[in-house]
């Protein structure tokens, strides 16, 4: 076979995953809740499916049909189960023994499911309306309690209890190495959002605030809040932040000799440029941009020297600009880590590219009633975006910049006194 043919042939073949078939023997052994889950997968056959679950537990507890004992079938009542995000209509039997009634255990895990409530927020946060939910359902006749009010308050149910989860969730687990802070706008008012990085270079959301501004009172009760909840920095962590002086203010107080600022540089760039006229605006951010592109503390520090000077003659405003918070700029610099992990923690990119999903999330709402509506969304637009967060570029040399904090923080000293 000649080589293009040989490559066609490689390429033109599907490799299809072979599907794993339960086994009656295994479906029989696993537990309802289970079961439950490969039912969903079909409504028809699974409403089919849950009369034989319920059945099966009323042989369990009466024994054969019309065998005699103590606990014997009374009939039937009318009953709802979720399916697929649908609540549809079911004959549910009943049990007794005696003169009390037996729940079935089956049903009661069908008919409180929280597969409803998960379908409508994951479909309600992807673009479909409250209005529209009826339509875009699958189409089973049977189906009810599928309103848009219905659906409005199935989803504030389902973002209060994440809002709830994310908010309370212990970080105590999570080996934080770096913190990157950034604040979101909705209608009036700011939602600043904290995603830390673990030593493994997975983005966590540890959580967010409300404020009307990123000042540092708001900011101080925010950071208190995730060490609460069991955020450990003990070991050095760096925090990114895009130059708002509440944020940094706050940094330096909570987290008191425990952590290190990089400050935005892409911010830091833009912010210099704003100074200058139109015409000198792209020839200054693209000097800008290269002398914090160089890898080496000494020549970023000597290329933003000669840019310090040139803008001496031009313009102080903009000299001032660059001055303000110029050290905290070039922390990863200093740590000698910029190009390992330059990429990923030099500027808020990280948390930004989080924030714009969220924003095709939340952008169709144009009217934000009130605070706990704008925190719900967030809350189910952000867990609903963690788990497919990549790992930071760069992330194998974390446990590089973990020991580059450590001894520009004096840690390691405290860690042998300790021992």
């Amino acid at each position: 076979m000649n080589t293009v043919s040989s490559i066609r042939k490689k390429y033109s073949t599907k490799i299809r995953k072979k599907i794993r078939i339960v086994s009656q023997k295994e479906y029989e052994e696993m537990v309802v809740s289970s079961r439950r889950d490969l039912i969903e997968a079909l409504i028809p056959l699974g409403l089919k499916a849950v009369a034989e679950e319920l059945q099966r537990e009323v042989r369990d507890l009466a024994g054969p049909r019309y065998s005699r004992g103590p606990v014997s079938r009374h009939g039937m009542n009318r009953g709802s189960v979720v399916l697929g995000g649908q609540r549809l209509a079911i004959d549910v039997p009943r049990v007794r023994d005696g003169e009390h009634e037996i729940p079935l255990t089956t049903y009661q895990q069908f008919h409180h499911g929280g597969s409803i409530e998960n379908a409508a927020l994951v479909r309600v946060l992807k673009g479909l309306s409250c209005r529209e939910y009826r339509e875009a359902a699958m189409a089973v006749p049977e189906a009810f309690g599928l309103s848009s009010s219905s659906i409005s308050r199935t989803f504030i149910a389902g973002s209060q209890q994440q809002l709830k989860e994310l908010m309370e969730r212990d970080l105590s687990s999570y080996d934080i190495v770096a913190i990157l802070i950034d604040g979101k706008s909705f209608a009036s008012d700011d939602l600043i959002t904290a995603v830390g990085v673990t030593i493994e270079g997975c983005r966590i959301i540890l959580g967010f605030t409300e404020a009307a501004t990123e000042n540092a009172h708001v900011t101080r009760a925010f950071l208190q809040s995730l060490l609460h909840r069991g955020l450990t920095i003990d070991q050095g962590v760096l925090v990114v932040v895009d130059g708002s002086k509440g944020l940094i203010s706050a940094i330096t107080q909570i987290f008191a000799g425990n952590a290190l600022i990089q400050r935005c540089q892409w911010h830091k760039r833009e912010n210099v440029v704003e100074y200058v006229s139109q015409e000198e605006q792209p020839f200054l951010r693209r000097a800008l941009q290269k002398a914090y592109e160089r890898p080496t503390e000494t020549e970023a520090r000597r290329e933003l020297m000669k840019i310090r000077e040139y803008l001496e003659e031009r313009n102080l405003s903009a000299v001032r600009s660059l001055d303000e918070g110029f050290e905290e700029t070039l922390t990863l610099h200093r740590l000698g880590l910029f190009p390992l992990l330059g990429r990923s923690l030099k500027t808020t990119n990280g948390i930004e590219s989080i924030h714009a999903a969220v924003e095709r999330r939340c952008g169709k709402v144009t009217h934000w009633k009130n605070s706990s509506q704008r925190q719900r969304w967030l809350a189910a637009s952000l867990l609903d975006l963690e788990p497919r967060l990549n790992r930071i570029c760069g992330w194998r040399h974390l446990n590089k910049l973990r020991e580059a904090l450590k001894r520009e923080l004096n840690l390691n000293i405290e860690i042998k006194a300790a021992a």
